[in-house]
């Protein structure tokens, strides 16, 4: 789901659907941090599945079929090692909730609009990479004209409602509700960015990562441990200021870096924006998570990152 929905999006979904499985709040924790671990390997194949690969893609950087088939299998890994690790000794019953209401006789759509609208948003998503292969105009007018043509068939679908259902189901309703800090964050975040390329300290460190570490593929597992810790967008811009004019498209640096910076942002729970969410929707402990799952999460990572490395040395020869 995250490869096409995008991480953050999947972890919310999935976790309004773990509340009405789980009742136990730890239990569902635990399944909450699977979750995370999942939505990030998921979204690291994907040029669309994590904010740091559509930088990478709209950067020029990687391309869709290209990112998607040198790290589908690493990024799998990192998911499925973690998985089978805490599935040996997590034993028992699941405890349901006592009672989970429905909403369907509340319902204010039929069943063919639900679907209607689903699968054309999930369609605009995946339309995203075919469109910039096929017109060569940047991604976000692909997911524009996605956006416009939901924008028209949901006030068609809508039209002969009540004004006191309109607000909540046509595309106007949504956009109110954007989480613009978020957004300002991040404008922030490469703002600050930009500014310290143009002063000429992200040359300075890839000058110092060059001399001192030497190995792009420890640099790259290096920052995606650090973007546990700083957030995975900030580390990902920075790198495409440092390396920008070193290594042409589709370099295996580019690929090991999309790899490492959505997956290690797993390891702690503020390294990634689906962690984040997940957090603050649950309210998950920092500690809590750094001694249940991050363990699990490195030694997903660091397995996807040595898969990643015997596929480029003995397949991809990079």
């Amino acid at each position: 789901m995250s490869s096409v929905l995008d991480n953050l999006t999947t972890s919310i979904v999935m976790i309004a659907l773990l509340r009405k499985l789980i009742g136990d709040k730890k239990e569902r924790w635990f399944y909450a941090g699977m979750v995370i671990i999942a939505a990030n390997s998921g979204g690291a194949w994907s040029p669309i599945g994590d904010v740091t690969t559509i930088m990478l893609w709209i950067g020029g950087h990687v391309t869709t079929v290209n990112i998607m088939v040198k790290t589908f299998v690493p990024s799998i890994v990192s998911m499925v090692v973690p998985l089978t690790m805490i599935s040996l000794y997590m034993k028992g019953r699941v405890i349901r909730p006592e009672k989970i209401v429905s909403d369907s006789k509340h319902a204010k759509t039929t069943s063919f609009e639900r679907n209607l609208v689903f699968f054309l948003g999930v369609g605009s998503l995946l339309f995203v990479p075919v469109f910039k292969t096929i017109t060569h105009l940047p991604p976000y007018l692909g997911i524009l004209f996605g956006l416009g043509t939901l924008w028209v068939v949901t006030e068609i679908l809508h039209k002969k409602k009540n004004d006191e259902n309109k607000p909540h189901l046509t595309i106007v309703g949504v956009l109110r509700k954007i989480d613009v800090p978020s957004i300002l964050f991040f404008l922030g975040i490469l703002l600050a960015v930009a500014a310290l390329q143009s002063v000429g300290h992200l040359d300075m460190m890839a000058q110092a990562l060059d001399k001192y570490v030497g190995n792009l593929y420890v640099i790259n597992v290096i920052i995606g441990m650090l973007s546990s810790i700083v957030d995975n967008v900030p580390l990902v811009a920075a790198a495409m200021g440092m390396y920008k004019d070193t290594f042409v498209p589709d370099h295996y640096f580019w690929e090991m870096l999309a790899y490492c910076a959505g997956t290690g942002g797993s390891i702690l729970i503020i390294g990634s924006a689906a962690g984040v969410a997940v957090m603050g929707m649950e309210k998950i402990d920092f500690i809590w998570y750094l001694k249940k799952i991050s363990i699990w999460a490195l030694t997903g990572y660091l397995a996807g990152s040595f898969v990643y490395w015997l596929m480029s040395i003995f397949i991809f020869h990079g």
